[in-house]
């Protein structure tokens, strides 16, 4: 699945919104611990599946957790309603964030436009991938929680990330909001100055490969001169 299929498709028209945008983030006020958004899945042999129904189960059992069910008894899916997400998200510390359909879910980047810090499960749902537009250290960012550790319940979601020291909570939110900028896209007749969007990042990573395969290049033409 490709970055583009997944990246937060919001547009920001200019600089000064962004940075309201990042302080509005900063200061919200988030009763929750952790939010999760999803819908119980039947299948529950697949891990995807395993994994969604165990973090619904702890997430409804749990205060400090909101939980926003995507198919209400209507069938309306409210995980397609960009508002609606974006405040459950507001409303909490942490974004629980398993695996999907693929190992990247489009929630990932709606909670960190949300200034919620993403909990991981898999190494596939950010940290192998989106090297240009996220930090090498996921720690610096992100909580990470092995799969097995919650599908074979070893672990209580809400006793690790209450366990978080406060400090290091604060630098993840602070890393969080200085991506925001990262994983969006300006309107192309607005223009960012030194704050570089989604796109600029990606063309900026391209070029960087190009040139790296010509130095290859270049060096293998030499030595066999």
């Amino acid at each position: 699945m490709s970055f583009l299929s997944h990246i937060q498709l919001t547009f920001i028209p200019l600089r000064r919104e962004i940075f309201q945008w990042q302080k509005k983030m900063r200061n919200v006020k988030r009763p929750y611990l952790f939010s999760f958004a999803d819908a119980p899945r039947p299948d529950s042999n697949s891990l995807s599946s395993s994994i969604r129904n165990e973090i619904i189960k702890q997430c409804q059992s749990c205060r400090s957790c909101r939980f926003l069910n995507c198919h209400d008894s209507h069938h309306h899916n409210h995980c397609n309603d960009p508002v609606q997400v974006t405040k459950v998200f507001q409303s909490s510390v942490f974004c629980i964030q398993p695996p999907g359909d693929s190992f990247t879910r489009r929630s990932t980047f709606d909670s960190i436009l949300a200034g919620c810090i993403p909990v991981f499960f898999d190494p596939n749902s950010a940290y192998n991938q989106y090297l240009w537009h996220l930090p090498k250290n996921g720690s610096s960012y992100s909580v990470y929680i092995p799969v097995t550790d919650v599908t074979q319940k070893r672990v209580m979601i809400n006793e690790t990330l209450s366990r978080v020291p406060k400090s290091e909570v604060l630098a993840m939110k602070k890393e969080i909001i200085r991506l925001i900028p990262r994983i969006i896209y300006r309107y192309p007749s607005s223009r960012l100055q030194t704050v570089e969007d989604a796109f600029d990042i990606a063309v900026k990573g391209i070029l960087g490969r190009i040139e790296a395969i010509k130095r290859d290049t270049t060096k293998v033409n030499d030595s066999s001169s």
